[in-house]
C-alpha cells in the first residue's frame, strides 16, 4: 500500500485514477504555463528563520476568516467540475472541510448544485463563488438560491469576464459528461474506480446551470458555453449591485493590481482574495505570493486581504500569511486528494497541509498562527 506523505503523493494517485480531461482541467494553466509554474515555484525563494532553545508547547492555528472561526488559515478554494475528479465531488469535500473546521467554497461551475451540496452536508453553512452571467435574471436566482442554502459568504470572481486559453482543454474537447469519443472510452476504461462511482450518481452535468438556465439542457463545451455566458462588460457598478442583493458577506476573488485592490476596499467588499486563477487565465501575470505584499501594503489595514495561488504545502500557507494574508486557499491540492481517495483523500489533504503548517510555525519560534509576521522570514528573501 502507498504511503500518503504530501499533497505530490495524492497528485500522482488522482492522475492514475482521473480521466486524463479532467485531470489535466485542474492541473494546468492557460498559454505555456509560465505564471501556473510561478505560482509555485515562487515560494521556494522565500526562506524561514529557524530559531531553536524556544518553548514550542500549546501550539495552535485555530484563527478566523472574515469572522468565522476556522482549524487554520486555510479554505478550500471554488473549482469548476469537481465533480468529476470524483462522483459527487463538491459534496464529498463539502463534507470533509465541515469535520476539518474549515470553509468550503463551491462554485457556479460545479457538478453537485447549491442544493445537493446544502442536503449532503446537513445544511451546514458553506460559501459560494459566483460568476457574472449575461442573463442577469439567471444571476438573481443564483444569488437567491446560495441565501435559501444558507451559504455564509458569497465570493465573487472578477478575473473570468473571458476564459484564457487552456491548450489541453481544446486538445481534449472538454465537456461535462464527457463525450463518448474513442479516444475518451479508451482513456475512461483504464480508470474503472472513477467510472464506477460515476455510475452511481446522476450527478454528471453542471447542477447550478442546467435546469435553471433559459434553454439550457445540456453544456456541450464549457469554453464555448462561457464565452457565450459570461459577461466581458462586468464592471464596479455590477459589484455594487451584486453586493446589495446579497446583503451578507462579500468576497472579491482575482485582484492583482493595487490599483484594484483600492478599488475594491471602495466597493465595501469585506475581503479580498489576491489571484491570478491559478495560472488560467493572463500567462505571464505575477505570481500571487509575489503580489500579494504590495496589495497588503497599500490595503492591508482596510480590508481582509487573501491569497490564493500554488499552495501544495503548510509552508507555503506560512509563508503567505507571514506575509499578510489573513486566510488562504486550496484548489489543486484538495482536488488531488478527492481524484485520489475521494473524501478520504481531501481529508488527508486538509491532514498533510495542517501539519506541515503547525511544525514549521513551531520551527520558526512562534507558538500561535495569530503572532506570525515577516520576523519568521529571512530577511532578503521575502
Amino acid at each position: 500500500m502507498t504511503v500518503i506523505t504530501n499533497i505530490e503523493d495524492l497528485r500522482i494517485l488522482a492522475q492514475k485514477r482521473v480521466p486524463r480531461m479532467f485531470y489535466q482541467y485542474a492541473d494546468s494553466g492557460s498559454w505555456t504555463e509560465s505564471t501556473y509554474r510561478a505560482n509555485e515555484s515562487d515560494f521556494d525563494k522565500i526562506l524561514f528563520r529557524q530559531r531553536v532553545a524556544i518553548n514550542m508547547e500549546n501550539r495552535t492555528t485555530r484563527t478566523t476568516m472574515i469572522g468565522e472561526n476556522v482549524a487554520m488559515p486555510v479554505a478550500i478554494a471554488p473549482t469548476g467540475l469537481t465533480g468529476m475528479q470524483h462522483a459527487d465531488g463538491e459534496i464529498l469535500a463539502a463534507r470533509a472541510a465541515k469535520k476539518f473546521g474549515i470553509p468550503f467554497t463551491l462554485s457556479t461551475m460545479s457538478i453537485c448544485s447549491i442544493e445537493d451540496v446544502a442536503a449532503g452536508t446537513g445544511n451546514h453553512p458553506f460559501w459560494f463563488q459566483l460568476y457574472v452571467m449575461r442573463d442577469r435574471d439567471f444571476i438573481e436566482r443564483l444569488i437567491d438560491r446560495a441565501k435559501a442554502a444558507h451559504c455564509s459568504a458569497l465570493m465573487l470572481t472578477l478575473d473570468l469576464q473571458i476564459i484564457g486559453q487552456r491548450h489541453n482543454d481544446l486538445r481534449n474537447g472538454l465537456s461535462a459528461p464527457p463525450k463518448l469519443t474513442i479516444a475518451n472510452m479508451l482513456n475512461m476504461m483504464t480508470k474503472p474506480r472513477w467510472g464506477l462511482g460515476m455510475l452511481g450518481t446522476p450527478r454528471r452535468q453542471f447542477g447550478n446551470i442546467v435546469g435553471h438556465v433559459k434553454d439550457v439542457e445540456n453544456m456541450g463545451s464549457l469554453a464555448e458555453w462561457t464565452s457565450r455566458q459570461f459577461d466581458p462588460a462586468l464592471s464596479w457598478n455590477d459589484v455594487e449591485w451584486i453586493k446589495k442583493r446579497w446583503g451578507g458577506k462579500l468576497i472579491l476573488k482575482g485582484i492583482q493590481d493595487v490599483e484594484d485592490a483600492q478599488l475594491a476596499v471602495d466597493s465595501g467588499a469585506d475581503a479580498l482574495i489576491v489571484s491570478n486563477h491559478g495560472g488560467r487565465q493572463l500567462d505571464g501575470a505575477p505570481s500571487s505570493i509575489s503580489a500579494l505584499p504590495a496589495i497588503v501594503d497599500a490595503v492591508g489595514r482596510k480590508i481582509e486581504v487573501h491569497m490564493d495561488g500554488g499552495i501544495r504545502t503548510g509552508q507555503h500557507v506560512l509563508k503567505a500569511v507571514a506575509l499578510g494574508a489573513k486566510g488562504t486557499y486550496i484548489g489543486r491540492a484538495h482536488l488531488y486528494g478527492l481524484g485520489a481517495l475521494g473524501e478520504a483523500g481531501v481529508t488527508k489533504a486538509l491532514e498533510i497541509i495542517h501539519k506541515e503548517l503547525d511544525l514549521t510555525m513551531a520551527f520558526c519560534g512562534r507558538t500561535d498562527i495569530n503572532t506570525v509576521d515577516q520576523g519568521i522570514l529571512l530577511p532578503g528573501t521575502c
